[in-house]
């Protein structure tokens, strides 16, 4: 056989496969795991292809990717990146280096947030001022906003908690009245909207993660959406060593000429410090067709959820459960909820019983952030006392609410949190 009847044969076996084992991905029915990757022979055949293919690196597909985001999206454009840390640290270097921002700048973030939308700031010298979240939504607080905002201020980093899209109508007419850049962090909120629109088409720039435990995956990787030419320039730059051009024409690769390179090929001017923080084509492969049904998953976890809502009522007395905004769609990364205070159980007893009995559990990421090791003796401002991101960080939890659970798994949670609360009540 040839190389194409060897594929052609592959190909046939892994359809074979995943006909005959559907369920080849799926997890035991007394264990929720809080994230799980759902896909299926297509990403493997897709991968394959670029295997074969010996398009291994940064290629055709991820560009194929990125326009297909972006469409999805409503932005102009799309830059993959390795992860969506790398988004974050490459969506403020794009500013910096467009001289927008500048270091010890100060950047309004969330207390109640994830370390990686902290570092690159910090790793950028600029300075982190940390506002309050809203007690419902666990996202930004506008109005904590508005106190934080000062002669140094440049710009927002607002994060989509867990898919739950944060006040955006609020937001962007502070950030107007200001003339302040908003970042938007959508790392976890992979199809998440406001009305029609689409989080991540309000900034100036946003970010997302396709790490494997988020609403669609490519194991690693990441992306950032903008609709200014500039910055899209600047990512593309930022994001392969600081070269200046990498899709020059070839009549055109020998025209960059200063005082010392005389006819240089202008693929390889390096005119800023950059980064090595491409997508592979093989990474890309898997996120083509994530993405194709990433409406599909984002519905198979609301109905998961809507079970979870309707559990926990019943115990809201001591329960806070998730908020969704009037007019918005969350698309719950995970299942979030708050330990009320209540003098029957706390967090860790409720976390150590669902642990016991096959349920993860999960803190709220880093709870309130500059209270962290890491955090709290950098540069940094508190907007306030921070009481809602504290009680946060003392009592959150957050459960599995992903594509790859069976109806088995939720009648399990079930059984498991009433089996809780029936000792209690």
């Amino acid at each position: 056989m040839n190389q194409k009847e060897y594929q052609k044969k592959i190909e046939n076996l892994i359809k074979k496969m995943f006909k005959e084992h559907p369920n080849k991905n799926s997890i035991e029915d007394n264990r929720v795991t809080v994230g799980w990757p759902v896909y299926d022979e297509k990403e493997i055949l897709n991968a394959l292809d670029s295997l074969l293919d010996v398009r291994i690196s940064q290629g055709p597909k991820v560009l194929k990717f990125e326009k297909m985001f972006a469409k999805y999206i409503d932005t102009k454009h799309a830059v993959a990146v390795n992860s969506g840390s790398s988004a974050n640290l490459l969506a403020l270097t794009a500013l910096v280096e467009s001289k927008k921002i500048k270091p010890g700048d100060e950047i309004i973030v969330p207390a109640a947030t994830f370390s990686a939308v902290v570092s690159p700031i910090l790793h950028l010298g600029l300075k982190p001022v940390y506002v309050d979240v809203n007690k419902d939504s666990w996202n930004i607080d506008p109005e904590e906003v508005k106190k934080a905002i000062s002669k140094k201020t440049k710009a927002i980093m607002v994060v989509h908690s867990f898919g739950n899209p944060a006040d955006m109508k609020k937001i962007m007419p502070t950030a107007r009245k200001h003339k302040l850049l908003v970042i938007e962090d959508c790392c976890e909120a992979h199809g998440a909207r406001i009305g029609k629109r689409k989080v991540g088409s309000f900034g100036d720039l946003a970010t997302m993660s396709f790490y494997v435990a988020h609403n669609i995956t490519t194991g690693e990787g990441g992306m950032v959406f903008t609709n200014h030419n500039e910055y899209e320039a600047m990512l593309r730059s930022l994001r392969e060593f600081g070269w200046m051009s990498s899709r020059e024409k070839k009549a055109k690769r020998f025209s960059f000429s200063d005082k010392i390179l005389k006819n240089y090929d202008a693929r390889y001017v390096s005119g800023r410090l950059g980064y090595n923080l491409r997508m592979t084509d093989i990474t890309a492969s898997l996120g083509i067709e994530q993405l194709k049904k990433l409406d599909h998953l984002n519905i198979r976890r609301l109905k998961i959820v809507s079970q979870y809502q309707k559990l926990f009522a019943k115990y809201k007395e001591y329960i806070q459960a998730p908020q969704v905004q009037k007019n918005t769609i969350h698309t719950f990364y995970g299942y979030p909820f708050l330990i009320k205070k209540n003098k029957k159980f706390t967090r860790k007893e409720l976390a150590l019983y669902l642990e016991d009995n096959g349920i993860e559990t999960r803190a709220f990421f880093d709870g309130c952030l500059p209270d962290q090791p890491a955090f709290r003796n950098k540069p940094h401002k508190n907007i306030g006392k921070l009481p809602i991101s504290r009680n946060i960080r003392d009592n959150a939890l957050f459960i599995g609410c992903h594509g790859a659970l069976t109806q088995k798994h939720v009648e399990h949670v079930q059984k498991i949190i009433d089996n809780f609360f029936s000792k209690l009540i």
